[in-house]
């Protein structure tokens, strides 16, 4: 059985900035039924805090729909960021789009 899976892929920096349209376009997939999102994170350059934080609250908005949130392809400066706030324990994070899809498919 294929799951639908929304991906959104980030780029460049995400800060204070643009977190919250990060957030925003998480969170609005709840509206259309998706059951999976996977953040692909292979061409984001640099996340801070506030980033973080929009990916936390957008993570528990779904959670608290029935929908699963993903991240793949983080950077050093990302995985760093994850494990000094103890958050890589919370999403679960792949290597690569095809490590996800290999890991759910089996699953199912």
């Amino acid at each position: 059985m294929n799951q639908e899976v929304k991906v959104i892929k980030l780029s460049g920096i995400i800060n204070t900035t643009n977190s919250l349209e990060l957030r925003e376009k998480i969170t609005h997939l709840v509206d259309s039924g998706t059951k999976m999102v996977l953040v692909d994170c292979e061409e984001v350059t640099f996340m801070d805090s506030s980033a973080l934080g929009s990916l936390v609250l957008a993570f528990k908005t779904l959670r608290a729909a029935g929908t699963k949130l993903f991240l793949c392809s983080i950077n050093e400066q990302v995985r760093i960021l994850f494990e000094l706030t103890g958050m890589d324990k919370v999403f679960e994070i792949f290597q690569s789009q095809e490590e996800f899809h290999q890991a759910i498919l089996s699953r199912s």
